[in-house]
């Protein structure tokens, strides 16, 4: 790890192979957010965002548990907050995960046990999430009184409005199999093919061009949702139209008529 990395106090970064794996580290306390832990992962992920040795991004988690949420110590000075703390802080973590959502490279989430409440939009804002069986998760704000406001664009998008009016209002655990089932997982394995699960997602993001991927990232964000009007078409055609003229395109294209590994796989 190099030197611009090193020092965090309650998350470990790890580059290798042009992975980079930022693990939430706290497991006493089941990797539970603070202040702490949210301005490491909003300063973290704009660096890995800028690092040319970087291609792939994965969260993962020490000990039992993937993110409890809240930590506990911090949620007693938030009780004292005056309004404009109040503000100041969430504002933080809206920070940390728009960091997440807006990064160019691709975030894979690795769920090794359960995910509540911002453990949740830590899953939501990654491009793709691996969940283990056994894995819960939850979203727990109503039962103390709180909305999960600042996590709801990540979550809604991945899980849908109908799913997030239910698992909003009740609080209710769901298993892995159901977050699977309404879009807030991609997969679902057994805890014993978790790495190997990944690790496949991982190889497949390497291969693909990285400014492709990236692109292609900024694409979904930009395309979902939108009327299927001429300005969406137009918008749609300038960037086929744009990446087909990159170096990286062309040498796609090139490597694939030649029956070639393209360059960026050396």
């Amino acid at each position: 790890m190099t030197q611009e990395y090193a020092g965090y106090q309650t998350i470990a970064v790890a580059i290798d192979a042009r992975v980079a794996t930022v693990t939430l580290n706290r497991p006493a306390l089941r990797n539970a957010f603070n202040e702490i832990t949210i301005a490491e992962l909003s300063a973290v992920f704009g660096q890995l965002g800028n690092d040319p040795a970087v291609r792939v991004i994965v969260v993962a988690a020490s000990g039992p548990a993937f993110c409890a949420g809240a930590d506990l110590h911090w949620m007693k000075k938030m009780a004292s907050y005056s309004h404009a703390e109040n503000l100041a802080d969430a504002a933080a973590l809206a920070a940390m995960l728009r960091a997440i959502d807006l990064c160019s490279k691709p975030v894979v989430a690795r769920v090794q046990g359960d995910a509540y409440a911002g453990g949740v939009g830590l899953v939501a804002a990654a491009d793709i999430a691996v969940a283990a069986q056994g894995a819960q998760f939850c979203l727990s704000e109503v039962k103390i009184g709180l909305i999960p406001a600042t996590i709801s664009p990540y979550v809604i998008r991945a899980m849908g409005a109908s799913a997030a009016r239910r698992y909003f209002l009740t609080a209710e655990r769901f298993p892995a199999q159901q977050a699977h089932r309404i879009g807030l997982v991609h997969e679902v394995v057994e805890a014993q093919a978790l790495d190997s699960t990944v690790a496949g997602i991982v190889n497949a993001l390497l291969a693909a061009s990285p400014h492709a991927v990236g692109a292609a990232k900024q694409l979904v964000r930009d395309v979902a949702g939108k009327a299927i009007d001429d300005a969406l078409i137009a918008d749609t055609v300038g960037r086929i139209a744009d990446i087909r003229a990159s170096d990286e395109g062309r040498e796609g294209v090139q490597s694939f008529l030649d029956k070639r590994k393209p360059r960026w796989l050396d």
